[in-house]
């Protein structure tokens, strides 16, 4: 039985990595479809479209066994969904400059530190 699982080690080895760039690949393909809905109005044709294709390329792929060709397409939609973050960052960004916040929200929460200076002297203050 030992003899087997290392006479299968590398295949065992192989298909790991395969599975592994098919997670990643079906991850990017996720990720990239969220973000064009998000910001799909603010592209011009032309990078909607190469988004797609490369988000189809890379769909087409995944269940094959070529781990390479995998991970090719998964880079080339990385590289045309890069432009997609940038977008979404400056949406998200551009959103909270408008409104003129610049951090948390007010909320009636004020972060104080204090000192538990009660601590085993007998005292007990009522509230």
């Amino acid at each position: 039985m030992v003899r087997e699982a290392e006479i299968h080690a590398e295949e065992d080895r192989c298909f790991h990595e395969l599975v592994s760039a098919r997670n990643q690949a079906e991850a990017l393909v996720h990720a990239a479809r969220k973000t064009l809905e998000e910001v799909g109005t603010q592209l011009d044709a032309g990078e909607k479209a190469a988004v797609e294709t490369a988000i189809n390329n890379l769909e087409a792929v995944m269940s094959g066994d070529d781990k390479a060709e995998i991970e090719a397409r998964s880079k080339e939609l990385s590289d045309k969904s890069a432009g997609l973050a940038e977008k979404l960052y400056a949406q998200k960004g551009g959103a909270a400059a408008a409104t003129g916040q610049t951090g948390p929200a007010e909320d009636g929460v004020i972060d104080a530190e204090f000192e538990d200076i009660s601590k085993d002297s007998g005292r007990h203050d009522a509230a």
